[in-house]
């Protein structure tokens, strides 16, 4: 398989994270053929692999199409993968993870499908080179993904291995974190690009902050890995992979032009995000302290972004009692933040009724199981009591 070889991109994501992953791989110059929920396809070559590796902030994986073709029974499927020349692309020495999905009339157990299709691929392997391949579930290696939806079957060679989520900055996740992905699409619909102060009270363990500095930098999240599962396969090419990081690292280096401020009245939070921060590179460009969220600081202008994402009773607190932090969000947005816009990202709308203040727009996101909300307000400058009408609707 050459570098230059075209085929069908399966780039996955979180469920509810469609649209983000759209935006960003359409920002990129592709062509999005369909759009799912949970991901989105294009088509290229392994040059747009490891680009989309690189720049993608809301996928979980790449996904390059290796092989499709239709099979009824398990004995027929299996001759099919074994027919693949997974020799030439997997060494005998390699470590393979297996990920399957299957939805057919002759299969009722789909962890037997990722056990026919392993079988099938270190069988190939043993049968051309003398030698198997070790396997389980560790995707650290190589990683394939396998669909089998009725007579159809895909295979995929999962490019990504390990999830895009996972940066492996967050050192310290503090409490209930929100997914790395999850952060930059919540990000991206607060239309944050790093040229306006960006104010986050309630940081926890400061995914967010982290994650506004990156995009303010423009620095790619792929840099901050070192492994992807491509790296692990036959064709790996590590001058082009050295090219498109070199060329990623260029297109990285802007500097902070308005301030990103992030407090936490828990002590524990500030020292996590500072460590996380750390860990990332970006803990100089972000101003973190300890406060209650009403005392962060903010700085003067009309075109501030405040952002939080309080507690919402499904996993942490109480809903009770949080009705009187919802309203004191309210007061803050009212008092403290006029000529900002501000966002409150929760999993509780009947909370959210408590800060008082009209939506202007709505976005809905799975933060887990649990489906959340980012509300935006529009807090206007002067005090006129229209401007702050309560929106019963939320």
């Amino acid at each position: 398989m050459e570098l230059t070889d075209r085929s069908k991109i399966l780039v996955t994501c979180a469920r509810g994270l469609g649209d983000w992953v759209a935006k960003e791989v359409e920002d990129l110059g592709y062509v999005v053929l369909v759009k799912r929920n949970n991901g989105v396809e294009i088509k290229g070559d392994w040059f747009d692999v490891m680009k989309l590796n690189l720049e993608l902030r809301t996928a979980l994986a790449v996904l390059y199409l290796f092989h499709e073709f239709k099979a009824k029974k398990p004995k027929e499927y299996y001759k099919k993968v074994n027919s693949l020349p997974w020799e030439t692309l997997i060494s005998p020495n390699e470590f393979i993870s297996i990920i399957s999905r299957a939805d057919t009339p002759t299969i009722d157990n789909t962890m037997y499908v990722g056990q026919l299709t392993k079988d099938a691929i270190v069988d190939r392997i043993a049968d051309k080179t003398g030698s198997r391949p070790n396997s389980g579930p560790k995707r650290d290696n190589v990683v394939i993904n396998t669909f089998w939806m009725a007579d159809r079957c895909w295979i995929y060679l999962n490019t990504s291995g390990n999830k895009l989520a996972d940066r492996g900055y967050r050192k310290m996740p503090f409490k209930a974190p929100l997914q790395e992905s999850l952060a930059a699409a919540v990000l991206m619909a607060s239309e944050y690009g790093g040229s306006q102060p960006l104010v986050l009270p309630m940081c926890g363990s400061g995914t967010l902050a982290v994650e506004a500095a990156l995009i303010a930098l423009g620095r790619k999240v792929g840099l901050l890995r070192n492994n992807f599962s491509f790296m692990h396969l036959l064709n790996y090419d590590k001058d082009s992979w050295k090219d498109t990081r070199l060329e990623a690292l260029k297109k990285g280096t802007k500097k902070l032009s308005a301030p990103i401020i992030a407090t936490d009245i828990d002590k524990e939070a500030i020292e996590a995000s500072i460590s996380n921060a750390t860990t990332a590179g970006v803990e100089h460009l972000i101003d973190f302290s300890v406060c209650d969220f009403a005392k962060t600081p903010i700085p003067k202008t009309d075109n501030g972004i405040v952002l939080m994402n309080p507690e919402y009773g499904e996993r942490l607190g109480d809903a009770k009692k949080l009705e009187k932090t919802y309203k004191r969000i309210g007061d803050f947005f009212k008092n403290d933040c006029r000529g900002y816009s501000g966002y409150v990202f929760t999993g509780n709308l009947n909370l959210a009724k408590h800060i008082g203040l009209r939506t202007s727009r709505r976005f809905i996101f799975q933060n887990a199981k649990i489906e959340c909300r980012l509300l935006k307000y529009e807090i206007y400058k002067g005090s006129r009591k229209s401007k702050y009408q309560t929106n019963n609707d939320q």
